[in-house]
Protein backbone atom coordinates (compact mmCIF):
# COMPACT_ATOMS: atom_id res chain seq x y z
CA UNK A 1 0.00 0.00 0.00
CA UNK A 2 0.90 3.46 -0.50
CA UNK A 3 2.69 6.08 2.03
CA UNK A 4 -0.10 8.40 1.36
CA UNK A 5 -3.32 7.87 2.72
CA UNK A 6 -6.46 10.45 2.58
CA UNK A 7 -6.68 10.83 7.20
CA UNK A 8 -9.71 13.25 6.44
CA UNK A 9 -11.72 13.87 3.76
CA UNK A 10 -10.06 15.79 1.51
CA UNK A 11 -6.95 15.79 3.61
CA UNK A 12 -4.18 13.27 2.67
CA UNK A 13 -1.26 12.93 4.86
CA UNK A 14 2.53 11.26 4.33
CA UNK A 15 5.09 11.72 1.57
CA UNK A 16 4.88 15.39 0.86
CA UNK A 17 1.78 16.36 2.29
CA UNK A 18 1.70 19.23 5.04
CA UNK A 19 1.81 17.94 8.10
CA UNK A 20 -1.37 16.99 9.88
CA UNK A 21 -1.35 19.08 13.46
CA UNK A 22 -4.02 17.41 15.86
CA UNK A 23 -4.52 19.54 18.80
CA UNK A 24 -5.17 17.40 21.86
CA UNK A 25 -7.88 18.80 23.97
CA UNK A 26 -8.42 16.21 25.78
CA UNK A 27 -9.98 16.55 29.30
CA UNK A 28 -8.43 20.52 29.59
CA UNK A 29 -12.11 21.88 29.35
CA UNK A 30 -12.84 21.64 33.24
CA UNK A 31 -16.01 19.61 32.28
CA UNK A 32 -17.37 22.77 30.69
CA UNK A 33 -18.83 22.49 27.07
CA UNK A 34 -18.38 26.31 26.58
CA UNK A 35 -14.89 25.89 27.33
CA UNK A 36 -14.64 22.90 24.88
CA UNK A 37 -16.09 25.47 21.91
CA UNK A 38 -13.55 27.95 22.67
CA UNK A 39 -10.77 25.50 22.33
CA UNK A 40 -12.06 24.39 19.10
CA UNK A 41 -12.44 27.79 18.10
CA UNK A 42 -8.72 28.51 18.88
CA UNK A 43 -7.14 25.02 17.26
CA UNK A 44 -9.04 26.51 14.16
CA UNK A 45 -7.65 29.94 14.34
CA UNK A 46 -3.87 28.61 15.31
CA UNK A 47 -3.72 26.81 12.28
CA UNK A 48 -4.51 23.27 13.89
CA UNK A 49 -5.77 20.58 11.45
CA UNK A 50 -7.90 18.74 14.10
CA UNK A 51 -9.01 19.15 17.47
CA UNK A 52 -9.23 15.99 19.38
CA UNK A 53 -10.85 14.95 22.85
CA UNK A 54 -11.06 11.80 25.02
CA UNK A 55 -14.06 10.09 25.28
CA UNK A 56 -14.79 7.27 27.67
CA UNK A 57 -17.61 4.97 29.00
CA UNK A 58 -16.57 4.98 32.30
CA UNK A 59 -17.83 2.02 33.15
CA UNK A 60 -15.99 0.42 30.16
CA UNK A 61 -12.94 1.85 31.14
CA UNK A 62 -12.24 1.02 34.51
CA UNK A 63 -13.81 -1.31 37.36
CA UNK A 64 -15.85 0.02 40.08
CA UNK A 65 -12.83 -0.38 42.77
CA UNK A 66 -10.97 2.44 40.46
CA UNK A 67 -14.02 4.21 40.22
CA UNK A 68 -14.79 4.50 43.93
CA UNK A 69 -11.15 5.06 45.21
CA UNK A 70 -10.62 8.30 46.74
CA UNK A 71 -8.74 11.18 44.79
CA UNK A 72 -7.69 13.65 47.27
CA UNK A 73 -5.33 15.50 44.22
CA UNK A 74 -5.20 18.95 43.70
CA UNK A 75 -6.58 18.39 40.61
CA UNK A 76 -9.39 16.52 41.93
CA UNK A 77 -13.19 17.14 41.04
CA UNK A 78 -14.84 15.05 42.82
CA UNK A 79 -14.02 12.92 45.85
CA UNK A 80 -13.64 9.53 44.20
CA UNK A 81 -12.03 8.98 40.63
CA UNK A 82 -15.26 8.16 39.83
CA UNK A 83 -17.19 11.50 40.54
CA UNK A 84 -13.74 13.25 39.23
CA UNK A 85 -14.15 11.52 35.56
CA UNK A 86 -17.76 12.28 35.59
CA UNK A 87 -17.17 15.78 36.06
CA UNK A 88 -14.68 15.89 33.14
CA UNK A 89 -17.10 13.51 30.33
CA UNK A 90 -19.09 14.73 28.21
CA UNK A 91 -22.45 13.11 27.05
CA UNK A 92 -23.17 12.14 23.78
CA UNK A 93 -25.22 14.31 23.07
CA UNK A 94 -22.71 17.07 23.85
CA UNK A 95 -20.26 15.52 21.85
CA UNK A 96 -22.92 15.53 18.81
CA UNK A 97 -23.03 19.04 19.94
CA UNK A 98 -19.21 19.57 19.85
CA UNK A 99 -18.96 17.93 16.18
CA UNK A 100 -21.00 19.67 14.81
CA UNK A 101 -19.92 23.08 16.17
CA UNK A 102 -16.28 21.71 14.74
CA UNK A 103 -17.80 21.28 11.38
CA UNK A 104 -19.36 24.83 11.47
CA UNK A 105 -15.72 26.48 12.31
CA UNK A 106 -14.29 24.86 9.59
CA UNK A 107 -11.81 22.10 11.42
CA UNK A 108 -11.74 18.11 11.65
CA UNK A 109 -13.27 16.46 14.81
CA UNK A 110 -12.12 13.06 16.76
CA UNK A 111 -11.33 12.00 19.89
CA UNK A 112 -9.55 9.27 21.43
CA UNK A 113 -11.51 6.16 21.81
CA UNK A 114 -10.53 5.23 25.45
CA UNK A 115 -12.45 1.94 25.50
CA UNK A 116 -13.96 -0.82 23.25
CA UNK A 117 -17.82 1.00 23.54
CA UNK A 118 -16.69 4.56 23.33
CA UNK A 119 -15.15 3.68 19.98
CA UNK A 120 -18.63 2.28 18.98
CA UNK A 121 -19.69 5.90 19.61
CA UNK A 122 -17.10 7.43 17.68
CA UNK A 123 -18.27 4.98 14.84
CA UNK A 124 -21.39 5.99 14.91
CA UNK A 125 -20.82 9.78 15.18
CA UNK A 126 -18.79 9.09 12.17
CA UNK A 127 -15.37 10.78 13.01
CA UNK A 128 -12.81 10.84 10.00
CA UNK A 129 -10.24 8.87 11.82
CA UNK A 130 -9.85 6.89 15.27
CA UNK A 131 -6.92 7.64 17.76
CA UNK A 132 -5.65 4.85 19.78
CA UNK A 133 -4.11 5.69 22.94
CA UNK A 134 -0.92 4.54 24.40
CA UNK A 135 -2.53 3.05 27.50
CA UNK A 136 -4.59 0.61 24.56
CA UNK A 137 -1.88 0.27 22.25
CA UNK A 138 -0.86 -3.26 23.69
CA UNK A 139 -4.52 -3.95 23.84
CA UNK A 140 -4.52 -6.35 21.04
CA UNK A 141 -8.70 -7.19 21.01
CA UNK A 142 -9.44 -3.40 21.25
CA UNK A 143 -7.16 -3.00 18.24
CA UNK A 144 -8.43 -5.60 15.97
CA UNK A 145 -11.52 -4.46 16.77
CA UNK A 146 -11.47 -0.90 16.08
CA UNK A 147 -8.86 -1.79 12.92
CA UNK A 148 -11.58 -4.02 11.50
CA UNK A 149 -14.31 -0.42 10.75
CA UNK A 150 -11.91 0.43 8.56
CA UNK A 151 -11.34 4.08 9.65
CA UNK A 152 -8.06 5.60 9.52
CA UNK A 153 -6.28 5.17 12.26
CA UNK A 154 -3.31 7.24 14.63
CA UNK A 155 -1.56 4.93 16.80
CA UNK A 156 0.72 6.03 20.25
CA UNK A 157 3.37 4.08 20.99
CA UNK A 158 4.18 5.26 24.80
CA UNK A 159 5.25 2.70 27.39
CA UNK A 160 5.61 0.19 24.39
CA UNK A 161 8.55 -1.79 23.42
CA UNK A 162 9.54 -2.13 19.56
CA UNK A 163 8.51 -6.12 19.65
CA UNK A 164 5.28 -4.72 20.86
CA UNK A 165 5.11 -2.43 18.27
CA UNK A 166 5.62 -4.71 15.56
CA UNK A 167 2.87 -6.50 16.76
CA UNK A 168 0.89 -3.51 16.93
CA UNK A 169 1.68 -2.92 12.94
CA UNK A 170 0.41 -6.69 12.13
CA UNK A 171 -2.83 -6.50 13.80
CA UNK A 172 -3.75 -3.25 12.83
CA UNK A 173 -2.43 -3.93 9.07
CA UNK A 174 -3.84 -7.73 8.72
CA UNK A 175 -7.35 -5.25 8.28
CA UNK A 176 -6.63 -1.66 7.84
CA UNK A 177 -3.54 -0.17 5.52
CA UNK A 178 -4.29 3.41 6.51
CA UNK A 179 -2.89 3.83 10.12
CA UNK A 180 -0.24 5.83 11.49
CA UNK A 181 2.20 5.12 14.63
CA UNK A 182 3.30 8.17 16.77
CA UNK A 183 6.59 8.02 18.80
CA UNK A 184 5.13 9.07 22.29
CA UNK A 185 6.42 9.19 26.09
CA UNK A 186 3.77 9.03 28.27
CA UNK A 187 5.26 11.38 31.40
CA UNK A 188 3.33 14.72 31.57
CA UNK A 189 5.43 16.98 30.97
CA UNK A 190 7.86 15.62 29.89
CA UNK A 191 11.54 15.46 29.80
CA UNK A 192 14.08 16.28 26.79
CA UNK A 193 16.43 13.59 27.55
CA UNK A 194 13.46 10.96 27.56
CA UNK A 195 11.88 12.07 24.13
CA UNK A 196 13.94 9.52 22.07
CA UNK A 197 12.84 11.51 18.62
CA UNK A 198 15.42 8.42 17.07
CA UNK A 199 12.53 6.08 17.38
CA UNK A 200 10.97 8.07 14.58
CA UNK A 201 13.62 6.68 12.42
CA UNK A 202 13.41 3.67 13.83
CA UNK A 203 9.90 3.24 12.85
CA UNK A 204 10.25 4.76 9.58
CA UNK A 205 12.95 1.37 8.90
CA UNK A 206 10.47 -1.46 11.10
CA UNK A 207 7.37 0.23 9.42
CA UNK A 208 8.35 1.75 5.29
CA UNK A 209 4.60 1.79 3.85
CA UNK A 210 3.18 4.07 6.49
CA UNK A 211 3.25 7.39 7.83
CA UNK A 212 4.95 7.72 11.44
CA UNK A 213 4.20 10.66 13.65
CA UNK A 214 5.26 12.53 17.03
CA UNK A 215 2.79 12.81 20.22
CA UNK A 216 4.74 15.18 22.38
CA UNK A 217 4.25 16.39 26.22
CA UNK A 218 7.68 18.28 26.21
CA UNK A 219 7.22 21.66 27.32
CA UNK A 220 7.71 24.26 24.47
CA UNK A 221 7.88 23.64 20.49
CA UNK A 222 11.24 22.84 19.16
CA UNK A 223 11.06 19.34 20.07
CA UNK A 224 8.22 19.04 18.03
CA UNK A 225 9.29 21.11 15.55
CA UNK A 226 12.16 18.91 15.41
CA UNK A 227 10.31 15.99 14.87
CA UNK A 228 9.05 17.20 11.39
CA UNK A 229 12.23 17.75 10.48
CA UNK A 230 12.82 14.33 11.15
CA UNK A 231 10.08 13.28 8.71
CA UNK A 232 6.96 13.22 11.17
CA UNK A 233 3.92 13.35 8.92
CA UNK A 234 1.56 13.76 12.54
CA UNK A 235 2.34 15.95 15.31
CA UNK A 236 -0.11 15.40 18.26
CA UNK A 237 -0.18 18.22 20.69
CA UNK A 238 -2.26 19.08 24.32
CA UNK A 239 -3.86 22.80 24.60
CA UNK A 240 -4.84 24.73 27.01
CA UNK A 241 -6.10 27.96 27.60
CA UNK A 242 -4.47 28.40 30.63
CA UNK A 243 -1.65 25.96 32.13
CA UNK A 244 -2.65 27.28 35.66
CA UNK A 245 -6.00 25.39 35.51
CA UNK A 246 -6.51 22.46 37.38
CA UNK A 247 -6.10 19.93 35.96
CA UNK A 248 -3.02 17.18 35.10
CA UNK A 249 -2.22 17.96 31.83
CA UNK A 250 -2.21 21.46 31.63
CA UNK A 251 1.25 21.97 32.38
CA UNK A 252 2.26 19.55 29.64
CA UNK A 253 -0.32 21.67 27.23
CA UNK A 254 0.90 24.62 25.03
CA UNK A 255 -1.13 27.85 24.93
CA UNK A 256 -2.91 29.83 22.39
CA UNK A 257 0.32 31.83 21.07
CA UNK A 258 2.45 28.58 21.74
CA UNK A 259 0.26 26.69 19.31
CA UNK A 260 0.36 29.28 16.99
CA UNK A 261 3.98 29.35 16.76
CA UNK A 262 4.15 25.58 16.39
CA UNK A 263 2.03 25.54 13.12
CA UNK A 264 3.70 28.57 11.54
CA UNK A 265 7.34 26.77 12.51
CA UNK A 266 6.47 23.33 11.02
CA UNK A 267 5.14 25.02 7.81
CA UNK A 268 8.40 26.87 8.12
CA UNK A 269 10.31 23.84 7.81
CA UNK A 270 8.01 21.91 5.69
CA UNK A 271 8.67 25.04 3.07
CA UNK A 272 12.69 24.63 4.31
CA UNK A 273 13.16 21.03 3.23
CA UNK A 274 12.77 21.65 -1.00
CA UNK A 275 13.52 18.89 -3.00
CA UNK A 276 16.86 17.10 -2.35
CA UNK A 277 18.07 18.60 -5.66
CA UNK A 278 21.16 20.48 -4.67
CA UNK A 279 21.44 23.18 -7.63
CA UNK A 280 21.89 26.79 -7.92
CA UNK A 281 18.89 28.46 -7.14
CA UNK A 282 17.04 31.74 -8.59
CA UNK A 283 17.38 33.54 -5.07
CA UNK A 284 21.43 32.76 -5.50
CA UNK A 285 21.99 34.10 -8.39
CA UNK A 286 22.67 37.84 -7.16
CA UNK A 287 25.74 36.68 -5.28
CA UNK A 288 26.75 34.81 -7.80
CA UNK A 289 26.91 36.99 -9.79
CA UNK A 290 28.82 39.64 -7.69
CA UNK A 291 31.16 37.58 -5.53
CA UNK A 292 31.22 34.04 -7.67
CA UNK A 293 34.92 33.11 -8.90
CA UNK A 294 36.44 32.45 -12.37
CA UNK A 295 39.25 32.02 -14.12
CA UNK A 296 41.62 35.27 -14.78
CA UNK A 297 45.30 35.71 -15.94
CA UNK A 298 48.04 35.57 -13.48
CA UNK A 299 50.14 37.28 -15.75
CA UNK A 300 50.30 38.83 -19.41
CA UNK A 301 49.23 36.08 -22.25
CA UNK A 302 50.36 36.38 -25.76
CA UNK A 303 47.76 35.07 -28.35
CA UNK A 304 48.70 31.36 -29.29
CA UNK A 305 50.07 30.86 -26.05
CA UNK A 306 49.80 27.40 -24.65
CA UNK A 307 48.06 27.56 -21.45
CA UNK A 308 50.41 26.65 -17.93
CA UNK A 309 48.37 26.55 -14.70
CA UNK A 310 50.99 28.47 -13.21
CA UNK A 311 49.86 31.31 -16.01
CA UNK A 312 46.44 31.22 -14.19
CA UNK A 313 44.63 32.59 -11.01
CA UNK A 314 40.67 32.56 -9.80
CA UNK A 315 39.59 35.48 -8.47
CA UNK A 316 36.08 37.39 -7.95
CA UNK A 317 36.56 39.15 -11.33
CA UNK A 318 34.64 41.34 -14.09
CA UNK A 319 33.32 40.09 -16.25
CA UNK A 320 32.48 37.22 -15.34
CA UNK A 321 35.14 34.52 -16.94
CA UNK A 322 35.64 30.91 -17.06
CA UNK A 323 33.89 29.25 -14.15
CA UNK A 324 36.85 28.17 -11.22
CA UNK A 325 35.74 24.55 -11.30
CA UNK A 326 37.12 24.61 -14.78
CA UNK A 327 40.76 26.09 -14.25
CA UNK A 328 42.01 22.57 -14.95
CA UNK A 329 40.74 22.33 -18.62
CA UNK A 330 42.60 25.68 -19.42
CA UNK A 331 45.91 23.68 -19.05
CA UNK A 332 47.03 22.70 -22.36
CA UNK A 333 45.03 24.96 -24.46
CA UNK A 334 45.58 27.70 -26.47
CA UNK A 335 44.61 31.13 -26.17
CA UNK A 336 42.83 32.85 -29.46
CA UNK A 337 44.05 36.38 -28.57
CA UNK A 338 46.01 38.41 -25.99
CA UNK A 339 45.17 38.54 -22.52
CA UNK A 340 46.26 41.39 -20.17
CA UNK A 341 47.77 40.40 -16.46
CA UNK A 342 44.46 40.43 -14.41
CA UNK A 343 42.28 40.42 -17.10
CA UNK A 344 39.15 37.73 -16.75
CA UNK A 345 39.46 34.93 -19.55
CA UNK A 346 36.40 34.18 -21.11
CA UNK A 347 34.81 31.19 -23.17
CA UNK A 348 35.90 32.26 -26.43
CA UNK A 349 39.56 33.41 -25.52
CA UNK A 350 40.40 29.97 -25.22
CA UNK A 351 40.51 27.15 -27.80
CA UNK A 352 38.51 23.92 -27.35
CA UNK A 353 37.11 25.12 -24.36
CA UNK A 354 33.94 23.23 -23.43
CA UNK A 355 31.89 23.77 -20.74
CA UNK A 356 30.34 20.74 -20.29
CA UNK A 357 33.86 18.61 -20.25
CA UNK A 358 35.08 17.17 -17.37
CA UNK A 359 38.76 17.48 -15.84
Amino acid sequence: MPLTFELCPGRMIGGNHPCFIIAEIGQNHQGDIEIAKKMIKMAKDCGADCAKFQKSELEHKFNKKALEREYNSVHSWGKTYGEHKRHLEFSHDQYRELKKYAEEVGIFFTASGMDEMAVEFLDELNVPFFKVASLDANNFSYLEKTAKKRRPMVVSSGMQSMETMRRVYKTVKEHNPNFVILQCTSAYPLEAEDVNLRVITEYQKEFPDIPIGYSGHETGISISVAAVAMGAKVIERHVTLDKTWKGNDHSASLEPCELKELVDSIRRVERAQGTGIKQMLPCEKPCHDKLGKSVVAKVKIPKGTTLTQDMLAVKAAEPMGIVAEDLCQMVGKTVTKDVEEDDSILPEMVEGYCKKTKC
